[in-house]
């Protein structure tokens, strides 16, 4: 007890310390989080780090995404909380991610009153939402059933489904928003999908457990975590081969590449009896390793700021956010959210 309240003391302390610089110097803004077993996304100030509210969402909330305008922000989960199986989807290791065997939904959020204000039935065991650059479109990974789910942004309706890989989970467009890559998860591929046409044109071998895939703002690389290899495999997108693998953590799960296309931030989950607490910072010149940040018990998303000043990074296991200076590769603050925190996403 004494160990644990010192800890909270000092995350205090360093708040306390935080909250009137970053007042200054950071743009306005907020941050979400998907707390999958709280059945919860937490609000925190982009600024200070302080949390603004705790929304009740549907059971089990996987993946969070604030949309291009910041005026909505989209949630997936498994529908009404009584309805849910509480047993599956404790947390991403090679076992987990079992599909539900119901139809899920992603509720959505007006960022301006933290109010649930639309609920959307989509596939079985939806993971990720991402939206298009755009904002036209939202697209949600179904495990459950091998599909994506579009979503017209501005109807809030259904408008198409696509058949990908073996259990799509995380997904990502391209900066031109011409395509989707999608990390089927059981698959061992990465689904390519035509945007204009909304269809998969192909699917390119990436290695064992894909989980998430990224592309460096300036459009030159991809790359995909290999949950079950420990690694990232890196792709050239006009080509759509990897062109090599850098080995991570374990069991990596979320990356994100900073707005200067120079860094790419892996999150290295670990698994429930064997955490992982480490943020993998990788330099796309050299593609090595170049520092190795522990964040929390079970690092699991990653979400920038546009500066590229701060990353946010949710520790599953810990119930936690670490906020990671990107510049000085050091976690300057911890907060705790809600439990099993897992997807995040920053509002501009």
């Amino acid at each position: 007890m004494m160990s644990g309240t010192w800890n909270w003391l000092v995350t205090a302390a360093m708040l306390s310390g935080l909250w009137g610089v970053a007042g200054a110097g950071a743009a306005a803004g907020k941050v979400y989080v998907a707390n999958e077993e709280s059945d919860t996304v937490s609000v925190l100030d982009a600024a200070s780090f302080r949390m603004l509210a705790n929304v009740r969402v549907g059971a089990r909330p996987h993946n969070v995404q604030a949309s291009p305008d910041g005026q909505r922000v989209w949630v997936t989960n498994n529908g009404e909380p009584a309805t849910a199986d509480a047993s599956a989807h404790q947390g991403m290791g090679k076992e987990e991610h079992q599909a539900m065997g119901r139809a899920g939904a992603v509720w959505v959020i007006d960022a301006s009153s933290d109010a649930v204000v639309a609920k959307i039935p989509v596939g079985l065991h939806p993971a990720h939402v991402v939206l298009t650059p755009d904002g036209r479109f939202a697209y949600v990974t179904n495990g459950g059933d091998n599909t994506l789910s579009v979503i017209d942004a501005s109807t809030q309706r259904r408008v198409s489904t696509i058949a990908v890989g073996k259990f799509p989970h995380g997904i990502r467009f391209s900066p031109d928003g011409t395509q989707a890559y999608v990390a089927n998860l059981k698959g061992g591929t990465v689904s390519v999908v035509d945007t204009a046409s909304q269809k998969e044109v192909t699917q390119i071998p990436v290695g064992k457990g894909p989980a998430q895939v990224g592309f460096t703002p300036d459009g030159r690389l991809a790359f995909v975590s290999l949950s079950e290899e420990n690694a990232v495999a890196v792709i050239d997108p006009a080509t759509r081969k990897v062109l090599r693998r850098i080995a991570v953590g374990t069991v990596p799960i979320q990356l994100f590449a900073t707005p200067d296309s120079r860094t790419l931030l892996v999150a290295n989950q670990g698994t429930r009896h064997k955490p992982g607490k480490t943020i993998s910072m990788i330099d796309l010149g050299s593609f090595e390793v170049v520092k190795t940040v522990e964040t929390g018990s079970g690092t699991h998303g990653v979400a920038l700021d546009r500066e590229g000043r701060y990353a946010y990074i949710t520790n599953t296991y810990a119930g936690s956010l670490s906020v990671l200076d990107i510049s000085k590769r050091s976690v300057v603050a911890t907060v705790p959210v809600g439990k099993g925190p897992n997807g995040v996403s920053v509002r501009p």
